[in-house]
């Protein structure tokens, strides 16, 4: 079965730190690029971060900027989103998606339209 995996979400105190995972199953995110968007509801899906297939660039989101970093295991298919800091800002639905030309250089590279394949989502809670 083809499927995008998140995983990693939950709980967590203002402050604190969670890493989501993206996992492939039944095909390889070798040539994709993978993006990191966010939900919550009422309000529309917002790009977060985004990794290059192909050089491993990375863009992030503003308010994001030094406190997410993403990152890409080509060996296991499965691509991190590790959150510092996080806020009450931050809680959503996390969701990863592949596009298969994404450069990640900039804003129009997390327009959700571009992204053609989505997991399932993973739920981000902040609250002490």
């Amino acid at each position: 079965q083809v499927q995008l995996v998140e995983s990693g979400g939950g709980l967590v105190q203002p402050g604190g730190s969670l890493r989501l995972s993206c996992a492939a199953s039944g095909f390889t995110l070798d040539y994709d690029a993978i993006g990191w968007f966010r939900q919550v509801p009422g309000k529309e899906r917002e790009g977060v971060s985004c990794i290059s297939s192909h050089d491993g660039n990375t863009y992030y989101t503003d308010s994001v900027k030094g406190r997410f970093t993403i990152s890409r295991d080509n060996a296991s298919d499965t691509v991190y989103l590790q959150m510092n800091s996080l806020t009450p800002e931050d809680p959503a639905v996390y969701f990863c998606a592949t596009d298969t030309a994404a450069l990640c250089k900039d804003s129009y590279d997390l327009q959700v339209y571009l992204y053609d394949f989505w997991g399932q989502g993973t739920q981000v809670t902040v609250s002490s």
